[in-house]
């Protein structure tokens, strides 16, 4: 059985098993957290409408030096 966020009963016990408890339950929480957060993020995602033509080029100059940036 698999929750709806995160990794099944098999899949943390494996990780216990393979890397030991404390890791393995480590990584399984921080797993977690992360699908949780994604969820979070499609769920609040909202779609952008171009309402001014022309406008789409200083967009775009933005979105790609978004694109460049690492976090």
């Amino acid at each position: 059985m698999k929750p709806q966020n995160g990794l099944s009963y098999n899949a943390r016990k494996a990780l216990s098993v393979q890397i030991g408890e404390e890791a393995g339950a480590e990584i399984a929480n921080l797993i977690q957290r992360l699908a949780s957060q994604i969820e979070e993020l499609k769920r609040s995602k909202v779609n952008v409408t171009q309402v001014v033509p022309g406008a789409r080029n200083d967009q775009q100059t933005v979105v790609s030096a978004l694109d460049d940036e690492s976090f």
